[in-house]
């Protein structure tokens, strides 16, 4: 089945596992009608359980079923889960190195009708200073089908964000997920593109209508640690420049990762992401993405200053 919703393609991956994985359990924390958990639900009641509003109790009981053999994903907004059981996954999932997969959904501006209490902006940079965490950010619903079968055969801790909107797929159905790499989508030689989740097909987007003027390559980079730095170094060294764009503060995510990557290597780097400050309401997503400067033209702006 294809899908052109992350939550909807990740809810129903999480069924189709679950038919075949016994010790695959869902945790949802009063949210499975919008992480998608509900699904599960509906197919295996006796595997799926409700927290209540309690992100940590749910986190904390995930820990001990994974201590059972079960493979658990612990569900909830990508805002709570990093932010309100923050203590137990530092001191138990990640110290431990638990197989618990906990799973942000709405993360980044995604959720534009909420504001900034329930708009995710710094998960991934919470997530990726956690030792022992795996982070994931896929482009799109394509993407999260292969991206939930890997996490679900990973041993260890890992966190996926996921957006709330439809959206155009930019990678290919049924491309298997390698936690860890990045992959060109579209080749150049000029400036180099790294860009994560929804800011991929931004960018995609943005080398296109640059056509003429430069030749830019465009990256997604779907794990945002562990981050094949190697890889990076080697995708960077034939172009003159690097943008980063993310849905995501400028600070601690993807483009903290790939600064830092090259930080040898003495390129010229832009960030595209959301400047230090928190999100607001709007009356919809494509209003906020521009507010805050997440479009395909602020991405051509950070590649044509950098020509």
């Amino acid at each position: 089945m294809s899908y052109t919703n992350q939550r909807l393609a990740y809810g129903n991956t999480l069924v189709e596992i679950g038919k075949n994985n016994k010790n695959l359990v869902v945790l949802d924390a009063d949210l499975c009608g919008s992480t998608m958990g509900k699904f599960f639900e509906q197919e295996f009641p006796e595997r799926h359980v409700e927290m209540g509003i309690a992100e940590a109790d749910m986190v904390s009981t995930a820990a001990g079923l994974s201590q059972t053999g079960k493979v658990p994903f612990a569900n909830s907004f990508a805002v709570f889960i990093s932010g309100r059981a923050y203590d137990q996954i530092r001191q138990t999932i990640a110290i431990g190195k638990l197989n618990v997969k906990l799973v942000g959904s709405s993360a980044g501006l995604s959720d534009f009708g909420d504001g900034s209490t329930h708009q995710a902006i710094e998960d991934m940079a919470i997530m990726r200073s956690i030792p022992n965490m795996t982070v994931i950010c896929p482009a799109d619903a394509n993407e999260t089908v292969e991206a939930t079968k890997a996490i679900a055969d990973y041993n260890g801790p890992v966190y996926m964000r996921l957006n709330r909107n439809d959206y155009d797929n930019v990678t290919e159905a049924g491309r298997p997920f390698k936690i860890g790499e990045p992959t060109v989508l579209r080749e150049g030689n000029e400036i180099v593109v790294f860009a994560t989740g929804y800011m991929v097909g931004l960018a995609l987007k943005a080398a296109e209508a640059l056509k003429d003027k430069v030749s830019v390559k465009v990256v997604n980079v779907s794990t945002i640690k562990p981050l094949n730095n190697e890889k990076i170094i080697e995708l960077a060294k034939d172009c003159r420049a690097v943008v980063t764009a993310e849905e995501h503060s400028v600070i601690g995510g993807l483009g903290g990762a790939i600064a830092e990557a090259l930080r040898q290597s003495c390129k010229p780097i832009d960030f595209v992401g959301i400047e230090d400050v928190f999100g607001c309401s709007a009356l919809n997503y494509q209003d906020l993405l521009e507010h805050y400067g997440l479009t395909k033209e602020a991405v051509e702006k950070a590649i044509s200053k950098l020509i």
